[in-house]
């Protein structure tokens, strides 16, 4: 019932027969490479007890009540996407509160597989654990800049950054460095008393004679210097050296005692303004990382500045409050610039599933072969030196980039669009059918936005691949 609107040759390249025949078995496997339809199946014959036994990764255990009684931990590890990293506390307790239902069972086994190396008290520490950080991973994006500009102006946005959960997480956490520098002031001010002087100010006649002992070891380390340097050098020597002898301290009989309390005033000093620039680096990270953003968005000129610090969207700007993405302001210029017209509807889709796919690490550097010549390798070509351009724009200003486009998919996309057969283009996509499926959705939601801000003939081009990527088993996976 669940798989009549796909088509036969589709049935048997996703492997349904031997998948039905393993749940009439009671055993079943859940993981992101199923299409959701299969994964909803297997979901709600263990919920009714006709699957006994279901091989899964984390995805069954998110907001899922099932009727699991013993959960098997094969391994305290997982793939994170680019790397297998271990579980956390949280995940830990996640995977192993499928055991058991609250209010239903009375009890819930959870079970870690033994494997060589691994240590029990690292596992013991995992299950008794309960306290789970949860941390921001919140940053201003172009399209969420131009957004709070044009809906609340530019300093009220600014306001609102300051006041989100990643700059009170950033806060919080120099909350014990700034304790730190409020003890540190309240020995300084104790330092200074001890070296006061009745002749004169202690700690600028203190000041000049470190800064005459550092003068001094540069000018012995750097001996090689041009003579004109080590001239200079001697001259301010000289000119310090005269202004700590004319110094009313210089001649006080306890001024070698004052010395030993300036030095450790100095030392401390030191530390305290180290402090104090971690304090100023962390708090406003948000708000500054926004201001950031904006000034990008004026050099491109999406944003136009006021001298009263307000700030309006020109008319790239409000097609820029259309596009969502992690690589929103490359698409915004791709379409400035016009550089993506020409193409037919299949290679825009190889083109646009570029820009959404994200490959894993050891998928990186995929080449452009077997991808198609002539329009597309241009406008590829122009769209990686434009994203090659934003990218240096971005470091000028101490943003983090983002990822270059990734062809690693593109070929089976351009394959797709053009009505290839699934198992051909799962092959070429070596990838499991609901990963593609998952991309394919990326593809099409990008594509969906191109045909509501573009113009004219890319607009219909847009849609037209947007109908060829949406078919077969993409199609039937968004019903």
């Amino acid at each position: 019932q669940r798989t009549r609107l796909l088509a036969d040759e589709d049935l048997a390249v996703l492997g349904v027969w031997e998948w039905r025949e393993n749940l009439e078995r009671g055993i079943a496997a859940h993981h992101a490479g199923l299409l959701p339809a299969f994964k909803e199946v297997v979901e709600e014959l263990f919920q009714r007890k006709l699957v006994k036994v279901v091989f899964a990764t984390e995805t069954l255990a998110l907001g899922i009540n099932m009727p699991a009684r013993t959960v098997v931990l094969e391994k305290l590890e997982k793939f994170n996407g680019e790397a297998r990293v271990a579980i956390t506390s949280g995940e830990y307790t996640q995977l192993t509160g499928r055991a058991g239902r609250r209010g239903i069972d009375v009890e819930g086994h959870a079970v870690v597989q033994w494997t060589e190396g691994m240590d029990p008290q690292a596992v013991a520490a995992l299950a008794s654990r309960r306290t789970y950080p949860l941390n921001s991973s919140f940053r201003p994006t172009y399209n969420m800049a131009v957004n709070l500009i044009d809906q609340f102006g530019r300093p009220r946005a600014r306001e609102i950054l300051e006041s989100s959960f990643a700059q009170f997480q950033a806060d919080r956490s120099v909350v014990g460095v700034a304790r730190q520098v409020k003890e540190a002031e309240a020995s300084l001010e104790g330092y200074r008393e001890a070296m006061t002087c009745d002749r004169g100010d202690y700690v600028a006649y203190s000041s000049i004679r470190r800064e005459l002992s550092d003068l001094e070891k540069i000018n012995r380390r750097d001996a090689t210097a041009p003579r004109s340097l080590r001239d200079q050098r001697q001259k301010q020597i000289q000119r310090l050296r005269t202004s700590m002898q004319r110094h009313p301290c210089h001649s006080c009989p306890e001024r070698e005692d004052h010395a030993r309390w300036a030095e450790r005033y100095w030392k401390l000093r030191r530390d305290t303004d180290r402090q104090r620039r971690q304090i100023e680096s962390r708090t406003g990270t948000v708000a500054r990382v926004f201001d950031r953003v904006v000034d990008v968005l004026e050099a491109l000129d999406y944003v136009r500045a006021g001298e009263d610090g307000t700030a309006t969207l020109t008319d790239a700007g409000r097609t820029m409050r259309r596009i969502y993405g992690e690589r929103d302001l490359l698409v915004a210029e791709a379409l400035r610039t016009r550089i993506w017209e020409g193409l037919d509807a299949a290679a825009l889709a190889a083109l646009v599933c570029a820009l959404v796919y994200e490959p894993r690490r050891d998928e990186r550097g995929a080449g452009e072969a077997g991808l198609p010549r002539g329009r597309f390798r241009e406008a590829l070509s122009a769209t990686e030196t434009l994203w090659q351009r934003l990218d240096d724009l971005e470091q000028d200003h101490h943003l983090p980039g983002s990822e270059p486009p990734a062809l690693g998919l593109s070929q089976a996309m351009h394959s797709w669009a053009r009505g290839a057969l699934l198992d051909r283009v799962l092959t070429e996509a070596d990838m499991a059918a609901g990963d593609f499926v998952r991309w394919a959705k990326q593809t099409i939601d990008l594509l969906d936005q191109l045909s509501l801000v573009a113009d004219g003939e890319l607009a219909r081009t847009a849609r037209a691949a947007l109908d060829a990527v949406r078919r077969g088993i993409v199609a039937y996976a968004s019903v």
